[in-house]
């Protein structure tokens, strides 16, 4: 990487691997172990397609030959955006296996944030599909590419439109698969075992929404990321026989890792991918494929809630379904397992570590509507404090602070955020405001950061205020998140234009879909005020912007 990551301090180290939470195993190694327990039964559906644990391990191996013959190597940054399909699962697995650090990245991610990323991890590759819903990410690719000083390559998983484009398929599947036999398998697995990566260097990236700005790099290592994936499959009891259904976006954490695609695949279990959470597609699947577990974000757990009922499907194999990524009422909690005929799950969490779960054996109705759970973890540490920084009393509500073996102590290359982020003793701020109950169960009561939680998508406010600054009307602008009785939050712009020019949502969503940001960021609501209200340094006051949306005040 272009700069060392945050670690861990010694003697928290060196308790973590005698308590055996590190095991000094890079991830890619559970990918053979899975594929030695059970060859041939069935680890991925993708549509038509179907692999086995075995398939998934020699087409990952390939795949990671195949890229270091590009040049690539143990360290190097690749931006990943990719959807919900057998190819994500493989390039990541490969990247494990030869030491690659995938940044994963989403779909509506364009130019801004692909570009900024890319440039800040010194990016050696971008994988993309060829087109994606009638969407060119080969030519976003290329674009991005020109523009980052590492000039990464571009690789895709359809049919190349560029000469200078890599097909990532025929890496992964082999020229000859009939006459490369057994022999070449092992020895392939031998080389890639030799030359596998520290299991204390990172084993990816992942997004963090962050309070302003672009997103934050969250580095996991792979000793942290699979004790991560080992306790939250254990709490959820997975095993051999669990179907996971992945329809939220596969480069979340949420769904990557707890447990989500990964802990399945560790437990050998198999992985249905869908594109989307369509209730329709969601209920088929289910029935098909007898899905033991799914997650959604409480908004998705909704839809499904309202519509189950009339589908016509099957869904008596369902155990549990995992919400996530936002508040969830109890009022909507209390309808999801009797629609849907299962347990509800509730999880709190952060890509930046923590993760909290009532266990399997444990989701009785009261307790899962009305808590998030314990920490999954005997060594997490955790810690209610007020605005002053001092403990609140047991019971008490206050931000959260956390750390442990699995909660990173720093994002990546961000040292200015880091001391806003970390306390100086490794303690991470999470925004959050909790409280904990006298069973050490998180009950979640609100938000501390300046963070819009729209959906399960973490929006900084400050990334899309600079950008709609550049709007030549605009002379001031506040972005804020409003409530919404499905997604959580909606995305609201308060603007002050220059005299005698006028300004549309229509116009702002079309400067910032050429700015190159994602629509998920775009603004749902847009308020024109004559003037905004400024706190004493100077700055929007949003509390005070707030009190007069509430009120009514502003149009």
């Amino acid at each position: 990487m272009r700069h060392p990551i945050v670690p861990w301090p010694s003697d928290a180290a060196a308790t973590y691997r005698e308590a055996g939470c590190w095991r000094g195993r890079p991830l890619g190694a559970f990918l053979w172990d899975a594929a030695d327990r059970h060859p041939t039964r069935t680890a991925l559906v993708d549509g038509g397609t179907r692999l086995t644990h075995l398939d998934v391990a020699e087409r990952a191996d390939r795949l990671a030959e195949g890229l270091a013959g590009l040049g690539l190597e143990r360290g190097d940054g690749v931006l990943v955006q990719l959807p919900n399909s057998w190819e994500f699962v493989v390039v990541t697995m490969a990247c494990f296996r030869l030491g690659l650090v995938p940044v994963m990245m989403l779909l509506p991610h364009r130019e801004y944030e692909l570009t900024s990323i890319a440039e800040h991890v010194g990016a050696r590759a971008l994988l993309v599909p060829s087109r994606w819903r009638d969407f060119d990410h080969e030519a976003l690719a290329h674009r991005v590419a020109a523009r980052v000083p590492s000039r990464p390559r571009v690789l895709t998983t359809g049919e190349p439109a560029r000469p200078d484009s890599v097909a990532l398929r025929p890496l992964m599947e082999g020229r000859d698969e009939s006459a490369e036999g057994r022999g070449g398998v092992a020895e392939r697995r031998a080389r890639l075992d030799a030359r596998a990566p520290s299991p204390s260097g990172p084993a990816l990236f992942l997004l963090s929404g962050g309070t302003t700005g672009l997103p934050k790099l969250i580095s996991r290592t792979h000793d942290d990321y699979a004790y991560n994936i080992r306790r939250v499959s254990a709490v959820c009891g997975l095993d051999a026989e669990t179907v996971y259904l992945a329809v939220l976006p596969a480069g979340h954490n949420f769904p990557l890792a707890n447990p989500g695609i990964l802990g399945t695949l560790m437990a050998g279990g198999r992985v249905v991918l869908l594109p989307s959470p369509r209730p329709a597609a969601v209920f088929a699947a289910v029935e098909a494929e007898r899905v033991t577990v799914t997650a959604a974000t409480p908004a998705i757990a909704l839809r499904w809630t309202e519509e189950a009922p009339d589908s016509g499907r099957d869904l008596s194999s369902l155990l549990f379904v995992q919400v996530g990524g936002s508040m969830l009422s109890p009022e909507v909690a209390a309808r999801i397992g009797p629609a849907l005929g299962c347990r509800l799950q509730q999880m709190y969490g952060m890509a930046e570590g923590l993760i909290c779960c009532l266990p399997y054996d444990m989701l009785d109705d009261e307790a899962a509507r009305a808590t998030q759970g314990p920490p999954i973890s005997p060594y997490d540490e955790l810690k209610v404090v007020g605005r002053d920084g001092t403990p609140v009393p047991p019971g008490g509500v206050g931000e959260l602070l956390t750390r442990g073996p699995y909660t990173p102590r720093g994002y990546y290359a961000a040292p200015e955020q880091n001391a806003v982020s970390f306390t100086a003793d490794g303690w991470y701020r999470t925004g959050d405001l909790v409280r904990i109950t006298p069973e050490g169960r998180v009950v979640v009561c609100g938000r501390v950061k300046d963070l819009i939680n729209r959906g399960g998508e973490k929006i900084a406010p400050g990334e899309v205020e600079v950008l709609v600054q550049e709007i030549p009307a605009v002379a001031e602008a506040a972005v804020l998140g409003l409530p919404d009785p499905v997604l959580g939050e909606r995305v609201c712009l308060v603007v002050r234009v220059h005299p005698g020019r006028s300004l549309t949502l229509t116009g702002v969503r079309a400067a910032l879909t050429a700015r190159g940001i994602a629509a998920f960021k775009h603004p749902d609501r847009l308020v024109v005020l004559a003037d905004l209200p400024h706190t004493p340094l100077g700055k929007p006051d949003k509390n005070a912007l707030r009190a007069l949306l509430d009120q009514g005040t502003a149009a």
